[in-house]
């Protein structure tokens, strides 16, 4: 059974999310929050897999909430996926790079909302690899400037090349037939890059991709 921790100061918005979760047999709402500081509070409390989490909401916004959830060593396995009105919310790179998991639009179809949730929670990619790349490439273009790649000199030739292909968007499946190899050996690779980076999840492999220059935006046209 997936935990879902629901953080969003509207009503009516959450009301509906349950509604959607609840009627699945693998999902359960254990929690509903109406502003950050409640999502954290609730977040320690519950342990949940995964927290839906408002950015704009009061007390306490979803970016510093997902800052707090994400930097407790005690919540290290819980996923945070992050809602947002419009695709290129200007916040949505900023919580991913702190964290964050993902992103959903509102407005997104109920069948994407519960794959994204049951991809979170197995530490899958959440979205489309078109959207991601979009995103990703937005705003890796106006953050800072790469960082030493000294991070990466712990990672095989073969891992480096794997992680450069997540930063592109590509699924374990595409990155398999790209290299010639197996799903589970694909699956593999990126699962120990990750160990290596300290990467809580993919979402945060494809920041480190862009943050240490060793993929560039431009690369996805």
């Amino acid at each position: 059974m997936i935990r879902i921790l629901l953080a969003d100061d509207q009503l009516l918005v959450r009301a509906g999310f349950r509604a959607l979760l609840d009627a699945q047999p693998d999902v359960t709402v254990a929690g509903e929050a109406s502003d950050g500081a409640e999502a954290v509070r609730l977040a320690r409390e519950l342990v949940p897999d995964v927290v839906l989490m408002d950015i704009r909401m009061p007390v306490l916004d979803g970016l510093a909430a997902t800052r707090e959830i994400t930097g407790d060593p005690g919540l290290a396995a819980v996923k945070v996926v992050v809602l947002t009105t419009f695709e290129l919310d200007e916040y949505v790179f900023e919580a991913i790079r702190a964290g964050a998991s993902g992103f959903l639009v509102k407005d997104t179809e109920p069948a994407e909302l519960l794959r994204a949730v049951r991809a979170a929670e197995h530490g899958d990619a959440l979205l489309s690899p078109g959207v991601t790349r979009r995103l990703i490439a937005e705003f890796a273009a106006r953050s800072r400037p790469p960082a030493a790649a000294g991070t990466l000199d712990r990672l095989t030739e073969r891992e480096r090349e794997v992680m450069a292909l997540v930063g592109m968007g590509l699924s374990n499946d595409e990155i398999a037939r790209r290299l010639v190899v197996s799903p589970l050996t694909a699956k593999t690779h990126v699962s120990r890059t990750m160990v290596k980076l300290g990467a809580r999840d993919r979402a945060q492999l494809v920041v480190l991709a862009y943050e240490s220059g060793l993929v560039r935006p431009g690369w996805l046209d």
